[in-house]
């Protein structure tokens, strides 16, 4: 029902012309960016979003949007298209990146910008991120002691959902990549959970990395444009050395221009709130050359913004495109308060 209500309200927006009105509002505030901020690709309309998109948009790839955003004066872009730019970007490179949004990429001429973790393309393991749920799913163990609790790992739904968050803490607020892993090991052996790298099981084929081959045929389509987001994904502000977090975020850089012969200039904090982020990552990523990161701050780009803590607007395939529409035209926000009383779900945006 919730969902229902925001659809329809979405829909009259779009339907009224009022988003419409308000996107020519937004584009006479001065040079702004929309940096939309997706992780997979599948389970929804992205084809949908991605046609809405290129009609009513710029779509540009990140770099070429961002020199524009920050072009000195009498050095910006003469383009004739008054519309505002946009930018697809997808963080951690799921397989169904490939399968889906670089497919839509080649069919509509719409460039898209990913970034990658290197450590997983070239091990092709599952996300660590995932890998509370997927482990407890497919256990083979009737109980296991984690923390001083005993779990039953075959019993209700509520037991298995607790060692699930308990797993996920140890990865997330792990201080080294070291420690994260010890314990990753550890924890598939005694719920009795083969590796199983690079294979695609039941629904969990978007848990699965791309490969360094499809990261090499999207580059070369040109539709395709690559940032870095660590080497091995931990959450910077929670890494107790601040010398390997320089390591996660330059080493990243490093191996992605060896392996694609292309400059990296854009990161992307992993997580990317301030309380995941920490000075010690942001110096990092200016000591290791890059021109700008993002993070997860819901927002859009303008010149003023600090380059290093660009926002972003967090979104999902499977969001509708009437809502995604309502949302970057900026109505979504001003007339909130006459309906959000009717709908107290949080969304994803």
């Amino acid at each position: 029902m919730r969902k229902i209500v925001r659809l329809i309200v979405a829909a009259l927006f779009y339907y009224s012309g009022l988003v419409g009105l308000w996107s020519r509002k937004m584009q006479k505030q001065g040079p702004q960016l929309i940096i939309l901020n997706y992780h997979r690709a599948s389970r929804g309309d992205l084809r949908r979003q991605m046609l809405y998109l290129s009609r009513y948009y710029r779509v540009m790839h990140l770099d070429e949007a961002l020199e524009e955003l920050y072009a000195p004066p009498g050095q910006q872009s003469q383009s004739h298209d008054p519309r505002t730019a946009v930018v697809l970007t997808f963080d951690d490179g799921y397989c169904d990146n490939y399968t889906h949004a670089f497919k839509y990429a080649c069919e509509l001429h719409i460039p898209i910008t990913l970034f990658l973790i290197p450590s997983y393309l070239d091990s092709g393991d599952y996300f660590w991120w995932g890998e509370g749920k997927r482990l407890v799913k497919h256990a083979t163990v009737a109980t296991i002691s984690l923390d001083g609790r005993t779990y039953q790992v075959q019993g209700t739904q509520k037991e298995q959902k607790a060692l699930t968050t308990s797993i996920d803490a140890h990865l997330r607020y792990a201080h080294s990549i070291a420690e994260r892993d010890t314990f990753l090991v550890r924890i598939r052996q005694e719920l009795a959970v083969e590796p199983t790298r690079g294979v695609i099981a039941d629904d969990e084929d978007i848990t699965v990395p791309l490969t360094w081959a499809q990261v090499r045929e999207m580059q070369e389509s040109g539709w395709v444009s690559y940032g870095a987001h660590t080497m091995h994904h931990p959450v910077l502000s929670y890494i107790s050395d601040p010398g390997e977090v320089y390591a996660e975020i330059s080493n990243s850089r490093e191996v992605l221009e060896e392996r694609l012969g292309k400059k990296i200039r854009s990161f992307a904090y992993p997580i990317g709130r301030a309380e995941h982020i920490g000075d010690e990552a942001i110096k990092a990523v200016k000591k290791a050359g890059f021109s700008w990161a993002v993070t997860t701050h819901s927002g859009f780009a303008t010149p003023q913004n600090d380059p290093y803590l660009l926002e972003r607007t967090l979104t999902d395939a499977s969001r509708h495109w009437l809502l995604l529409a309502a949302e970057l035209s900026g109505i979504w926000s001003a007339f909130r308060f006459l309906w959000k009383p009717f709908v107290h779900e949080e969304e994803n945006l």
